[in-house]
């Protein structure tokens, strides 16, 4: 089997685990390339470090995705341009392993691995710009985006209220805070 993994660093040897949003030291992975292109970005990070917000801490996630019944990676836009803004211009590798033995599935996320161990890594492939490779798994049926003004109004409300909740929730997180505040007007 092989396993793919999404990385702005070049020429890792050794995939090794790091605390990511649930404090648990893992490295991530996909059996399919296509849901390992939305890690090539994260549009929190991107935000703040554009808009030179000062932040010294472990960037929050953003990754409005899920999976239709088919399996296949479906991205929402939460916000106009969201899909644009975050990938356009970034470029970044995207790792194979092939030795998985220290790897177990996920059961909640389809395609999804996960590894405690540090795991070598067999090849290496550079994406000159990810919003042009998403762009090209959607036009192969491999991704479907959900565009924010196709959305329905139902999704804009229920967007919303997410929103407001999830900016309560983060108190801690002065970047995702700036992040959410900017990105979405109905906050101020």
């Amino acid at each position: 089997m092989i396993l793919y993994h999404a990385s702005s660093t070049k020429d890792i040897k050794y995939l090794e685990p790091r605390i990511s949003n649930h404090n648990t030291p893992l490295v991530y992975f996909s059996s399919r390339r296509e849901n390992v292109l939305v890690y090539l970005s994260n549009s929190i990070e991107k935000f703040c470090k554009e808009n030179n917000f000062n932040y010294n801490g472990i960037y929050s996630k953003w990754g409005p995705y899920g999976f239709n019944k088919d399996g296949i990676m479906r991205i929402e836009e939460y916000y106009p341009n969201a899909l644009y803004e975050t990938y356009k211009g970034v470029s970044g590798y995207i790792y194979t392993v092939s030795d998985t033995k220290n790897t177990e599935k996920l059961n909640d996320i389809p395609f999804a691995y996960i590894s405690k161990e540090k795991i070598k890594t067999d090849s290496i492939e550079y994406i000159k710009d990810a919003y042009q490779a998403i762009e090209e798994a959607v036009k192969q049926g491999k991704i479907i985006v959900s565009k924010y003004e196709d959305l329905s109004e139902n999704k804009h409300k229920w967007i919303e209220e997410t929103i407001k909740e999830q900016y309560k929730e983060t108190k801690d997180h002065p970047e995702y805070r700036y992040f959410l505040k900017n990105k979405f007007p109905f906050l101020t």
